[in-house]
């Protein structure tokens, strides 16, 4: 019997990647969308006509196919690989299913144009993917699983419910060691590798006495001069002048008015004024009462 294997891409609720790769289904069923796997709590909310897809999604439930049986197959990595590499309706391998004495033996067979391994490198030219995969079966264990299919237009219907599960692994064969080894290689590749330099390279990172954000800073600081204290009776006549456009000020706004050291003009103002730690005006200096010529009611600040 030959199947055709699909593989679901989100999960109906969240949106999320599903830790099993992919479904197999039978070729009779062939569609052109892709199945999504939900939870049987979203079957029965789909069913009730429940809220839980979102506004823009339509749900088709007509003709559901509650009583259709598909299969839950986890499958290699490297497998999935190769059947994206199929066309569209081509044949990606054979399944087959033997019965002996109750047991039932099922085992999948890749198709010999699929072999090629042409995504891990050059290397893996004389390298061929295994063939024959064995299947390891599970009970569904309790759990109902569902099928979706969603179309471009953001439509889902239900395709089946999920009766078997199943593990799809390769034969343990000379091929499948090949294939170990080359991955092992290809992982252990250094993705940066450090290169040999013929010459110094002496157009970048130059050692320079100076940087020129330390000249400029220099050549303003000299254009600026130096800060010369002024008599301490001329610098209060310039504190008391300020104080009478506003009545706070920041140490930095004092000091470019008064163009004074900040030391020395910190000494001049704890004689004439109060710094305010906390509060409204927090980091500013004002006058102390009684040097004041406003009313009390006026709050004036300047800053930057």
């Amino acid at each position: 019997m030959l199947f055709k294997l699909y593989y679901p891409s989100r999960c109906v609720v969240c949106s999320s990647l599903i830790e099993v790769r992919f479904l197999m289904r039978c070729i009779s069923c062939n569609l052109s969308v892709t199945p999504l796997l939900a939870t049987s709590r979203v079957v029965k909310n789909l069913i009730k006509g429940s809220a839980a897809m979102s506004e823009k999604t339509e749900v088709d439930l007509t003709g559901t196919k509650q009583n259709t049986g598909v299969w839950l197959v986890k499958v290699p990595k490297y497998l999935a690989q190769q059947w994206d590499k199929a066309s569209g309706n081509g044949e990606i391998g054979k399944l087959k299913i033997v019965k002996k004495q109750g047991k039932t033996d099922v085992s999948f067979t890749l198709n010999e144009d699929l072999t090629s391994l042409s995504a891990l490198g050059e290397k893996a030219a004389s390298v061929r993917a295994p063939r024959d995969h064995p299947f390891t079966m599970h009970s569904v264990g309790g759990q109902t699983l569902a099928v979706f299919t969603e179309t471009s237009a953001d439509k889902i219907s239900l395709e089946g419910m999920v009766v078997q599960r199943a593990e799809c692994r390769p034969a343990v064969n000379e091929n499948y060691m090949k294939l170990k080894k080359l991955q092992i290689e290809v992982s252990t590749k250094p993705q940066r590798l450090t290169e040999q330099m013929d010459r110094a390279v002496t157009n970048n990172f130059k050692p320079v006495s100076n940087h020129v954000a330390n000249v400029e800073y220099e050549k303003k600081k000299k254009a600026e001069g130096r800060m010369v204290r002024a008599d301490r009776q001329q610098v209060m006549d310039m504190l008391f002048s300020a104080f009478e456009k506003h009545q706070y000020y920041n140490i930095k706004d004092l000091v470019e008015v008064t163009k004074q050291p900040v030391t020395y003009l910190k000494e001049i103002l704890r004689e004439i004024g109060v710094y305010n730690a906390k509060g409204t005006h927090k980091s500013t200096w004002e006058l102390k009462p009684e040097y004041r010529h406003y009313q009390g009611g006026e709050e004036e600040i300047k800053s930057d």
